[in-house]
């Protein structure tokens, strides 16, 4: 088996011309889906360009399902299953500018790397297959999955995996970057919002009255000094902060939005518990209402550094002149863990700017980060996806 994923890696570097045909197949994919708005919960158009990409490449059982994932089956010859997820929303609303700018070494957009990329490859792929003659044993399931981020908390993947009737041997999770990142573990994780809003009948005269931006700094300031030991790993990230209308307007509104990570589910729980204690005691000394919102949970686990899926994405890596990057994830790959499915996480290409609306991928190595995700399927196809 590893002379057959050998053997294609070194046909996909040193056969040029198909290779170009593959590049410009995919990147007419990427900027179809990229320029295709799909903020979390508002996919569905998104996911219906995506399924026509899978008609046109002749694949079984093209649909939009229930909870608006985007579905299609490369057939095999047997009964296992392989799941390809790549999540189809974004965090940009159809207010963003969409438009995708293709320079000769690089891509930019709102979305391109995350994972307007992904999306492409697995739209790419039933041609990289047809190109290079392989026949997989296996069925393997292509979805973009809905309602993946913030809010959404993988509730379309968690869908289809709660309601799939066949087993599925292994799954790849697709992302655009970073090419190296090697996921097969989730971290425990809380994600989490505090909105603070001053009522309309408000008593400025209360104590600790002085609006919703040095409350909400205050908060802060009092988050920043809970303790994340590094041993286990914990840490809290502050990713957003919404406040504020103009120069001379005291803002009523705030809405913070947050992260907790910990390798111990029991610090996830503590932490957050701290950080609740404190919006209510803020609201207590404000007269302000604050809120504490809990919008997404991961748990802790996933499979062996040994395990045979996890050595041979390893082994790819290696052969392939890749420096591997070890990560945990709380994405897509915690609802495998959940399943008990063995599962990784992988990056197509290099990047810059993400999650902003200039995002930039590289072009080069997207031929790596292909070469891997077809030498995946490659070995799971093979057997390398469950502990002998």
């Amino acid at each position: 088996m590893k002379s057959k994923i050998t053997d294609f890696i070194k046909r996909f570097q040193e056969d040029r011309e198909s290779y170009e045909r593959v590049q410009e197949t995919l990147l007419s994919n990427l900027v179809m889906i990229s320029e295709t708005p799909a903020p979390t919960f508002r996919e569905h158009t998104r996911a219906r360009c995506l399924v026509n990409r899978y008609i046109s490449n002749n694949l079984l059982n093209c649909h939009v399902d229930e909870l608006g994932n985007a579905l299609g089956v490369i057939p095999g010859k047997s009964d296992r299953n392989i799941l390809l997820v790549a999540h189809l929303d974004t965090f940009f609303s159809e207010k963003v500018d969409h438009t995708v700018t293709i320079l000769p070494d690089t891509v930019k957009g709102a979305g391109v790397a995350d994972d307007s990329l992904g999306l492409a490859a697995l739209a790419t792929l039933p041609y990289i297959l047809e190109t290079y003659g392989i026949e997989p044993e296996a069925n393997i399931i292509l979805m973009g999955s809905a309602r993946s981020l913030g809010r959404g908390d993988l509730e379309g993947l968690r869908f289809f995996l709660d309601n799939f009737k066949k087993p599925i041997s292994a799954g790849v999770c697709v992302e655009g970057v970073k090419l190296g990142r090697l996921s097969y573990s989730s971290i425990g994780m809380l994600r989490g919002e505090i909105n603070y809003r001053v009522p309309e009948s408000y008593d400025w005269t209360k104590f600790n009255s002085e609006g919703a931006i040095i409350n909400m700094n205050d908060l802060i300031n009092r988050i920043l000094e809970i303790p994340t030991p590094s041993k286990p790993k914990t840490a809290i990230n502050l990713g957003s902060i919404e406040a504020g209308t103009s120069y001379n307007t005291i803002p009523k509104r705030a809405k913070l939005k947050f992260e907790i990570r910990s390798e111990s589910e029991e610090l996830v729980e503590d932490i957050a518990r701290q950080i609740e204690n404190q919006t209510q005691e803020l609201s207590s000394l404000s007269g302000a209402h604050v809120e504490f919102k809990h919008l997404a949970r991961r748990s802790p686990g996933g499979t062996d550094f040994s395990h045979p899926l996890n050595k041979i994405s390893r082994d790819i890596l290696s052969e392939m002149n890749i420096t591997t990057r070890l990560t945990p994830s709380t994405s897509e790959l915690s609802a495998f863990i959940d399943k008990d499915i063995p599962a990784v996480t992988i990056g197509l290409s290099d990047g810059e700017n993400m999650g902003e609306e200039d995002e930039i991928i590289q072009i080069k190595p997207i031929e790596k980060g292909l070469s891997l995700l077809v030498g995946l399927i490659l070995a799971i196809d093979g057997g390398y996806s469950h502990d002998n």
